[in-house]
């Protein structure tokens, strides 16, 4: 593990959810030759590693966070709140989907798309 790879794991956990983006501002905080190509590069590698994972979260770069982090993530599609949920909220759907087809679902790495209750409830209002 190099020093580069090691600050960039570091801030994957310290930040919990981030984009490349948001991992390389924190990186060169105290790397600051550190750039975008390098921690693209290093978040593959991590994750082919295991020891991180990417979720997308609607439009734009993937999110990244540690490998033990397992939630689903509830993004609202009009104000952009981001919310989390234990994985096991799918688990009679991850049934379902493998007594129909076999398919092993990952609900550890999962994103769905939706209105959050504040603006489920303004737009009821």
């Amino acid at each position: 593990m190099t020093p580069q790879r090691q600050l960039v794991l570091d801030a994957v956990r310290h930040l919990q959810h981030a984009t490349p983006e948001q991992t390389c501002q924190w990186v060169q905080r105290t790397a600051p030759t550190v750039n975008i190509t390098t921690i693209y590069r290093t978040l593959d590698l991590l994750e082919e590693l295991g020891l991180v994972r990417h979720t997308h979260l609607g439009h734009g770069a993937p999110t990244y966070s540690p490998d033990e982090h397992e939630h689903i993530h509830l993004v609202c599609h009009h104000c952009g709140a981001v919310e989390t949920v234990p994985h096991e909220v799918l688990d009679d759907l991850a049934g379902t989907i493998r007594d129909r087809s076999g398919f092993e679902l990952d609900s550890g790495h999962v994103g769905l798309s939706g209105a959050c209750a504040d603006c489920t409830e303004r737009r009821r209002g």
